[in-house]
């Protein structure tokens, strides 16, 4: 619901019908909206693939791409692109510990962004290229909620690693 509606669109009652749990169900278990928010944006960097995806040996341009297809392959109905980039339109809405998550799960992404493409020959500084590409990452992921078609995703994709070749 979060991930769909954003966080001050999605009220309790949403949070009800989605999950079957009356009100006072969701409350025996969290303290509030904001703690239910929290604890989704934890399931949801806990659950995805990335970290593996970017890890993979030998590192490269293939996992940035990897990647990035992963995000569009995963990406149905209202759950597109990436909750926490998503989420981060809402940034001064947000709980405080929910925005210390997406800052660290940025600087994270950053990190694996940057091991890929330091073990690639640039003649840019690889520390460059990775905040492009976490740039990139970000409108990439808000512009999967224009529902556009996924050929038209795949292309954008290719056209980002045959730039990042030239680099």
């Amino acid at each position: 619901m979060f991930w769909a509606g954003g966080y001050a669109d999605t009220a309790v009652q949403d949070l009800e019908k989605a999950t079957g749990v009356n009100k006072s169900g969701l409350y025996s278990e969290f303290k509030d909206k904001e703690e239910i928010f929290l604890e989704s944006l934890k399931f949801y960097y806990s659950s995805t693939e990335r970290k593996i995806l970017l890890s993979r040996e030998p590192l490269g341009w293939k996992n940035i791409e990897d990647f990035l297809r992963y995000v569009v392959e995963r990406s149905s109905g209202d759950q597109r692109g990436c909750f926490g980039v998503n989420s981060m339109r809402e940034l001064d809405l947000l709980p405080e510990a929910a925005k210390e998550l997406i800052a660290e799960d940025r600087r994270t992404l950053k990190r694996l962004f940057l091991k890929n493409i330091a073990a690639e020959k640039t003649k840019m500084a690889p520390e460059s290229i990775a905040e492009l590409v976490a740039t990139y990452f970000s409108g990439f992921c808000i512009e999967q909620n224009m529902k556009l078609k996924r050929s038209s995703l795949f292309e954008k994709i290719d056209d980002l690693i045959a730039t990042l070749r030239m680099i």
